[in-house]
């Protein structure tokens, strides 16, 4: 039985807080910050990474391997969307058949490259004081950054989980870490 009974919920409009006027103020429009999908092999967990994408406005996405695309046919455009609430067609993104070949790339280019994983050498997220502009890698949902992917990772980030359970959801993880970025990127300007 509810405390309240609610019939209909009114919704306060967006009102920007002082921190998303801090951002705004900023003298950038992107987060200097590339995602990588290393192989991600849901269609759901791939529109919720081009929906915070979209709403953390990073430079691009790269969907690596047998990270599933919006050009791969109407299914597969259709499972995107789904989550993704037409993010898929605002946020920039490639693919790159090879994880190494795009980390190869995305070093050339002059990324500082990160793993988001529990391996043991991973530093606390809330510890971390990231390198920009940064490549952020997120791993297959069961197998995580494959091992080919963590060789060009110079650092592992790890976010701290006080339950029972030692990870998240790689679409959830990216929420979280994608957050603390941009919080960290928006503290270092004036």
């Amino acid at each position: 039985m509810p405390l309240w009974p609610v019939e209909h919920m009114d919704r306060i409009p967006f009102q920007p807080s002082d921190g998303v006027n801090r951002v705004s103020r900023m003298d950038y429009t992107r987060l200097p910050v590339v995602v990588l999908l290393d192989n991600v092999r849901s269609l759901y967990n791939t529109g919720a990474f081009f929906r915070t994408a979209d709403a953390c406005a990073l430079e691009k996405l790269v969907l690596c391997g047998i990270t599933p695309r919006p050009d791969q046919g109407r299914k597969q455009k259709h499972g995107i969307s789904k989550t993704a609430l037409g993010a898929e067609e605002t946020v920039a993104w490639e693919y790159a058949p090879s994880t190494s070949s795009a980390l190869e790339t995305a070093i050339a280019a002059g990324y500082h490259v990160a793993a988001v994983e529990t391996s043991p050498q991973a530093v606390d997220l809330y510890d971390w004081a990231p390198v920009w502009p940064l490549c952020l890698v997120f791993g297959h949902e069961t197998e995580g950054v494959s091992p080919a992917a963590a060789g060009y990772c110079r650092t592992h980030v790890r976010i701290p989980m006080l339950g029972r359970k030692h990870s998240l959801n790689v679409a959830t993880a990216a929420g979280v870490v994608l957050y603390e970025l941009l919080r960290k990127h928006s503290e270092r300007r004036p």
